[in-house]
């Protein structure tokens, strides 16, 4: 991208977000730019009447959803990699477990997060919906765009976010007996069931899990040289 194109598609973001915030200022909706992008944060509550008027009012016409996704805002800005002080040699994760993941009553841990695509404009929006607590839940937006469905589906899937109105929201990626959404952040590595087969019974039964939980992280390799084999190991 030339800078005379970058310049452009600047200004045209800086409209769209000024149009954001004088329809939507008055909804509680927030609007805040980053480079080349434009996020609109919408209550609850609003989602609808937001949703109808990007797409039909003549300053937006955001007539595509490209994408929906679900986030699990859980533990947000924290790292558990302390890789700083790891071991020299080995294996070392250093890890650190300073924080705990909150509780799902927390009404901003989980959010919707919608992509939308306007060909009349040529600028896309993000728009971003927390769910609410403590069962995270937002309107479906399938009459308003109706390639959503399936997404909406997938956020159920993993994430647990009910979409009320949804035609037909059900599991869309996990078995029909999955216990639990396993892209929260307190979900367990290894799972809650596992299935196998039972040939006494003829059919798949499902039994609780029994991996042990392990953590197999390469060793820290760093430039400074601590991560070298001493001279008298590497004849061991």
């Amino acid at each position: 991208m030339s800078h005379q194109e970058s310049r452009t598609g600047d200004a045209r973001l800086d409209t769209l977000a000024d149009a954001l915030t004088e329809h939507f200022g008055v909804m509680d909706c927030e609007v805040s730019t980053a480079p080349q992008e434009v996020t609109l944060v919408v209550p609850r509550q609003e989602l609808l009447a937001v949703a109808n008027l990007l797409r039909d009012h003549e300053d937006f016409r955001f007539e595509q959803l490209i994408d929906l996704c679900g986030v699990d805002y859980a533990a947000y800005g924290n790292s558990e990699w302390a890789t700083a002080e790891a071991s020299s040699s080995g294996f070392g994760r250093g890890v650190d477990r300073g924080f705990e993941l909150p509780e799902t009553d927390d009404p901003e841990r989980f959010a919707a997060v919608y992509h939308l695509l306007s060909v009349t404009h040529n600028r896309r929006l993000r728009m971003r919906v927390f769910a609410g607590a403590p069962q995270p839940m937002v309107d479906s937006v399938t009459g308003v765009w109706s390639s959503v469905a399936w997404f909406e589906r997938e956020a159920f899937d993993l994430f647990g976010i009910l979409f009320e109105g949804h035609p037909d929201l059900r599991r869309i990626l996990t078995d029909y007996g999955f216990v639990g959404y396993p892209f929260r952040k307190d979900f367990p590595l290894v799972g809650q069931v596992e299935m196998r087969y039972d040939p006494e019974q003829a059919r798949v039964v499902y039994e609780p899990v029994n991996i042990e939980p392990r953590t197999l992280v390469p060793r820290v390799i760093r430039a400074d040289g601590r991560s070298a084999v001493p001279p008298d190991s590497a004849d061991a």
